[in-house]
């Protein structure tokens, strides 16, 4: 201390840093905290902790009854880069909710409540690297276009879903993509899914668990291995005709014999009508020729 009171630059440094030691150490309630990295495994949380450090990098919220995540809050972690919320109660209320946490590389949702994956899910997301929406079992759709913006994803896990159809853009348009987890879904392997599963069979991506990734639907192909049905999918597709197709071909075949009767039919009328104003020119002419003799 100086004669005056005030304290000397070294001291005044050395509070400032207490200070700031003693912000940089507050831990949300029953979580634990360690340098840049909050973990509230298994806390039994019903809401999202509050006080969480600003300059948190690393959120674990393993195991827990949360249902809610806030984007407000979300948002003033603006440096979050790994989230892992497996295991809560996280239900199809997720669009926008990410829009402030544009670093984030790595997000964990499985064993959750989803329901859908839209393009606003994810869209914020630039440098995703690393998705797991895997288990669950609520989840029936996922956008054509959900994953447009996520152009850096390297591994995405959809396993264990309810997941019966997946367009083949959704995945095939994502450059880095090196890992995607497919098993134990309930895929609808008809001529609409025959797209997708070429693309399985001809691109370089890695499917783990492929002894899993079966079709569930039709009944013949129930438990036959993806792509190992390509080819009767082929043949059944592109040379069998179901009855619906004979139908339509029918109504076809029906229109155009009406169109080409009806087409007919006029050209006749019009024939007809071409050859009575012939004929009555004709006979005009010859009138007149008579007279003039």
């Amino acid at each position: 201390m100086s004669p005056s009171g005030r304290p000397q630059p070294l001291s005044l440094v050395f509070l400032l840093g207490m200070g700031m030691a003693s912000e940089r150490i507050s831990c949300p309630s029953r979580c634990s905290c360690q340098y840049l990295e909050v973990n509230c495994t298994g806390q039994q949380l019903q809401e999202f902790p509050a006080d969480i450090p600003l300059d948190t990098r690393q959120l674990i919220l393993v195991a827990n009854n949360v249902s809610y995540l806030p984007a407000v809050e979300l948002s003033f972690l603006a440096d979050l880069v790994y989230l892992d919320c497996r295991k809560n109660l996280l239900g199809d209320d997720l669009d926008f909710t990410f829009i402030g946490v544009a670093k984030l590389v790595y997000l964990d949702l499985s064993f959750n409540d989803l329901t859908q994956v839209t393009f606003s899910t994810f869209s914020h997301l630039l440098s995703l690297v690393v998705l797991k929406i895997s288990d669950n079992p609520n989840l029936v759709a996922i956008e054509k276009d959900a994953f447009a913006n996520n152009t850096w994803l390297r591994h995405l896990d959809v396993s264990r879903t309810g997941l019966t159809f997946l367009d083949t853009s959704t995945v095939r348009d994502l450059p880095n993509l090196k890992f995607l987890g497919l098993s134990d879904n309930l895929w609808h392997c008809n001529c609409s899914f025959l797209d997708f599963i070429t693309w399985m069979a001809e691109s370089n991506v890695h499917f783990p668990d492929a002894d899993n990734i079966t079709c569930y639907t039709p009944e013949g192909l129930r438990a036959l291995k993806i792509p190992a049905v390509e080819a009767q999918l082929h043949s059944n597709c592109l040379t069998q005709l179901y009855k619906q197709d004979y139908i339509f071909l029918c109504l076809i075949g029906l229109c155009i014999f009406f169109a080409g009767t009806t087409a007919a039919w006029l050209a006749g009328v019009c024939a007809v009508i071409y050859e009575l104003h012939t004929s009555k020119g004709q006979e005009e002419e010859e009138e007149e020729e008579e007279e003039e003799e």
